[in-house]
């Protein structure tokens, strides 16, 4: 295929990491107020939009080749620590695509195909990643031009994280305070190189059930500390505010959750918190160095999936036409 051409796009998209989250209340449209710190950290699915003219969309989506050989773990069941990929019509690119043709007037199709490296069921985001990349793989491969105001309407009715993908890459950041239901970004810029280790332990989480376990705060805690922790480029100080309300939730749901926590709370870390909804679970570190020491510690256990990550600048990457 001509290299040229621009109806087919392939963009990388990270995961992100919760190192602040709070839930402020109950909202009417049954989700919950939030007050969330995020940044897209350097772990990437990668999407491969081609429009085609049958008017129908077709996804595929797999794990990248040799993931089960490099993590010990198998793909096949129910409770690995990579997790289900969902069926077509149930995964959300599916749907954004979707939706996106409905709402644009496209006649094309096209097909898609996912490269998974996120674990699914994390509180990593990959999902909502994955959303974004698809709105915007779509946007140019069918030649929409929409504005990314446009886009990021229909992103914040898909999924919650959503907008925190496709505003970030627009703005220069890949880290932000998310509010109202996570619809509601305020980029971060000029933040720290953060490096942690991150465990997906052997089973996941629903989200709908840990926010259901989940009180609104009473005392709301501030996430002003971090910020300036991160503004003034101090990990330790960063580390001492990692935050996540609905750890407790989680941890009644999942006994991984207290494992993984003690597990981090036994090795030379900065500090510790889960991500999302869970069950990822992660560890701040002095540098790259340092978390792929521990990481290797911390694999041996058994514990999980165990990888190392670091801040990145751009959540979404458009990195070639195919």
């Amino acid at each position: 295929m001509n290299q040229n051409t621009r109806d087919s796009v392939r963009i990388d998209c990270a995961a992100k990491l919760n190192l602040f989250l709070e839930v402020l209340g109950k909202r009417n449209d049954g989700f919950h107020e939030i007050e969330t710190l995020m940044s897209a950290v350097s772990i990437y699915d990668s999407l491969y939009f081609f429009s085609n003219s049958t008017g129908d969309i077709q996804l595929t989506c797999e794990w990248a080749s040799g993931l089960e050989t490099n993590t010990g773990l198998s793909t096949g069941g129910t409770s690995n620590c990579l997790g289900e990929l969902p069926r077509q019509s149930e995964n959300i690119v599916w749907k954004a695509v979707q939706r996106l043709r409905k709402d644009a007037g496209v006649e094309a199709g096209a097909t898609i195909r996912l490269v998974k490296r996120i674990p699914a069921m994390a509180g990593l985001g990959g999902a909502s990643s994955n959303a974004a990349a698809a709105l915007l793989a779509a946007n140019r491969a069918w030649q929409l031009d929409w504005s990314q105001t446009r886009l990021e309407r229909i992103a914040s009715e898909i999924g919650s994280d959503v907008p925190f993908f496709l505003a970030n890459r627009a703005r220069g950041s890949a880290m932000a305070v998310a509010r109202g239901r996570g619809e509601r970004i305020e980029g971060l810029t000029g933040m720290t190189k953060l490096h942690f280790v991150i465990v997906r332990p052997p089973t996941g989480l629903s989200t709908p059930k840990v926010y259901g376990r989940c009180l609104p705060a009473e005392q709301p805690v501030s996430l002003n500390q971090l910020v300036r922790a991160l503004r003034d480029g101090n990990p330790a100080r960063v580390g001492a505010q990692l935050f996540n309300c609905l750890q407790a939730a989680a941890s009644e749901l999942s006994p991984w959750i207290e494992k993984v926590r003690f597990a981090f709370k036994k090795i030379d870390c900065l500090g510790h918190c889960m991500s999302g909804s869970g069950t990822s679970y992660f560890g701040l570190f002095r540098s790259a160095r340092h978390a792929i020491r521990h990481a290797v510690r911390l694999r041996a256990t058994g514990i999980g999936y165990v990888f190392t990550t670091r801040t990145v600048t751009v959540p979404c990457q458009v990195t070639g036409f195919r």
